[in-house]
Formats: C-alpha cells, sequence, structure tokens
C-alpha cells in the first residue's frame, strides 16, 4: 500500500507523512527530498537555474520510479504535484495507492506559510500578506479540482498531528 499526502504547501504533508509512517511501521518518502537529492541542490536553486517546468518534469519522473516500487510507504507530494501532467492519474491508476488530502483554509495557509515565505520558492516573493492570501486563494481555486479527487479528505486545522494521523488510519481500516 502506498498512501500519497496531497494538499497545499504548509498544510502538513511531510510532517503528517512521517508520524503516519512511524504508526505504521512503513518508510516516508518526501518528494521534495528526494528530487533534491537527485539534483544535488535545493527547491529554491533548482526554480532559479532551470525553471518551474524543469522541476514538474522531474518531479513526475521520482514519482513514476515510487509508483514502481513494490514496498509500502507513505509519501508527502509537493502541493502541484498532482496538478500538473498526468501524475494524478499516474497515482489514481495504480491499485496500491490511496491518495488522502489534507484540507486547510486560505487563511490558516496565509497565516502558517507568511512566516516561512522565504524558503519556499513559489512564494518567496510576495511580501506583503494580503498578496498571498490572494495567492493562495488563486492556487487553491485552481488545484481543487485535483485535491477533491482524493480517496479521503481530512481537515487539518485546528486538530493535533496525533489526531489527523488516527483519522487517516481510522479510515484504512
Amino acid at each position: 500500500m502506498k498512501l500519497f499526502l496531497t494538499g497545499y504547501m504548509g498544510s502538513g504533508k511531510s510532517y503528517i507523512g512521517k508520524i503516519l509512517a512511524r504508526e505504521l511501521s512503513i518508510p516516508f518518502i518526501d518528494l521534495d527530498d528526494q528530487i533534491v537529492k537527485m539534483q544535488g541542490t535545493t527547491i529554491p536553486d533548482i526554480f532559479k537555474e532551470r525553471g518551474e517546468i524543469f522541476f514538474r518534469k522531474l518531479e513526475t519522473e521520482v514519482l513514476k520510479d515510487i509508483l514502481e516500487n513494490k514496498n509500502s510507504m507513505v509519501v508527502a507530494l509537493g502541493g502541484g504535484t498532482p496538478c500538473y501532467g498526468s501524475n494524478l492519474d499516474l497515482i489514481k491508476n495504480d491499485i496500491q495507492s490511496r491518495i488522502i488530502y489534507l484540507k486547510a483554509s486560505v487563511n490558516f495557509l496565509t497565516e502558517r506559510l507568511y512566516a516561512e515565505k522565504d524558503s519556499r520558492p513559489v512564494i518567496s516573493h510576495l511580501d506583503q500578506k494580503g498578496d498571498l492570501e490572494d495567492f493562495i486563494r488563486k492556487h487553491l481555486f485552481e488545484r481543487s479540482y485535483y485535491y477533491l479527487q482524493a480517496n479521503q479528505i481530512i481537515n487539518v486545522e485546528e486538530k493535533l498531528p496525533g489526531l489527523i494521523v488516527e483519522e487517516i488510519m481510522r479510515d484504512l481500516q
């Protein structure tokens, strides 16, 4: 079984993924971390030097490698992964895979991301909180079509990580 965590940046995919993997005693993979290892450079540098399209192609390559692996694992996708090319279909067509959407509101994500925007290449140029909020609102609108195709949708706001993991695991039984 492969559990793919999806959702907008800042929704807790990596954090929740690590806890979930530990609870299930299976490996955790962060798609972005795999790309960093493969390229030997940071995501912001990949964006700056090669651009988003190059990054998205790498993302698809790594995703395909993960899907070919027959082992169980928890995978944190990048926020845009399911929205690019055929990535969502690749996951949905894999009978061992399940997609879990960690859902959060624009306000929640704005508050969470504003403090760490400099480390996020897609939003690092947004200096005003209002601009960040507008950016997130636009992206959530565009991406909701993809996110809402998940097998399970978990609202992550006002919940401790352990409760989120419990909700995910309860639905797996």
